[in-house]
């Protein structure tokens, strides 16, 4: 009994340590910074709040699905992912719009000559130790290196499935400078990213790149990275916009009123980037059904939209195609126009149109 009790501090004790040393962890708000987030009128008493009440399961239902996760069937693919980095690379026109997904919310844009990288998770594993939540295999890895020039990176939140640590510190000096939701650039700050390269946009809140518009919009989901951070920094959806295209990203989170709003105050979107995965009905206020980001798709008044969200992290126990085979059934239901490429596809918006059901492996 002894030996098991001192094993069981001796383990708290290193992960207390780990939490508080480990860089990937990040840096919640502290000082002017936490000052500065507190006077938003979306910071409620102890952090950042939605909009509508959000239940995200109680501790009993999250310890329903730990079963389930263990004798879940084709949570994940069994063999390489096929995936097309480094085609199609004609030059980017004023007028034109390139759009390239790299597997789950991670994307390349480029508009106006501009290179946009949005939630850019590249790394291996979503999680604070590499040894859980690993990347689905890829027939050849994401091409980081090749990244360069980057003039933006948007950052929805601070999950580590959106917000990696290894992605910013090997893409940070190609970067010319970070959009993030409300008090995520504390995190950058203590990956050395400076101060003067990082803007923090609260809700309904605008900056501006070289005749491209960044807003800032609500999402109904929460923020963290470790025990003592829950919603310290805020989450948020993206709206990218220039005089040719008007771009719209999900970010995470559950099926609310918001959607109508944005469509009603800056729709309609050529794009609509949708969140389409790591759902249960333990937590279907945070993350939505397929069936729902369809729905949110037509709230907001997107031409065309796409599933994000999967295809790179087992994080729920549904099968790892659930999510784009159920979102194509009901925007076929619905007549909605859906493009669904391959992961490192780049393509075209208002041109080309991919829809290989490359997931289904022989």
């Amino acid at each position: 009994m002894l030996a098991v009790l001192g094993f069981t501090l001796l383990f708290v004790v290193a992960v207390i340590v780990f939490v508080n040393v480990a860089p990937q962890i990040g840096q919640k708000p502290e000082g002017a910074d936490l000052e500065r987030i507190k006077k938003s009128p979306n910071y409620g008493v102890d952090g950042f709040i939605n909009l509508i009440e959000t239940e995200m399961g109680s501790f009993s239902d999250m310890m329903k699905t730990i079963p389930k996760f263990i004798n879940a069937q084709n949570g994940s693919p069994d063999q390489l992912l096929p995936v097309k980095f480094g085609e199609n690379q004609q030059q980017v026109a004023d007028s034109i719009c390139f759009v390239t997904w790299y597997g789950h919310s991670a994307f390349l844009i480029e508009m106006d000559g501009k290179r946009i990288l949005i939630d850019p998770m590249l790394g291996e594993a979503s999680s604070p130790v590499g040894f859980m939540t690993q990347r689905f295999p890829y027939e050849k890895p994401i091409p980081i290196e090749e990244l360069k020039n980057i003039d933006a990176v948007i950052l929805s939140h601070d999950h580590y499935d959106h917000l990696d640590h290894s992605t910013v510190v090997k893409l940070k000096d190609e970067v010319g400078h970070f959009y993030t939701a409300l008090g995520v650039g504390s995190h950058l700050k203590r990956w050395d990213v400076a101060e003067e390269d990082i803007t923090e946009l609260d809700w309904w809140e605008t900056a501006e790149l070289d005749g491209i518009e960044f807003v800032a919009c609500p999402a109904r989901h929460f923020s963290g990275r470790g025990f003592t951070d829950r919603n310290a920094t805020q989450w948020a959806s993206w709206i990218i916009k220039n005089d040719h295209q008007n771009l719209y990203f999900s970010g995470d989170g559950g099926y609310g009123p918001h959607f109508k709003e944005i469509g009603e105050k800056y729709g309609p979107f050529d794009l609509a980037m949708l969140e389409c995965g790591q759902y249960n009905e333990a937590w279907a206020a945070i993350h939505m059904m397929p069936e729902q980001s369809v729905q949110a798709g037509i709230d907001v008044g997107a031409n065309l939209l796409m599933p994000i969200h999967w295809g790179a992290f087992e994080l729920s126990i549904h099968e790892w195609t659930d999510p784009i085979k159920r979102f194509k059934a009901e925007s076929i239901r619905l007549d909605q126009e859906i493009a669904h490429p391959f992961i490192g596809e780049r393509f075209q918006l208002g041109k080309d149109l991919p829809q290989n059901a490359w997931w289904e492996l022989e």
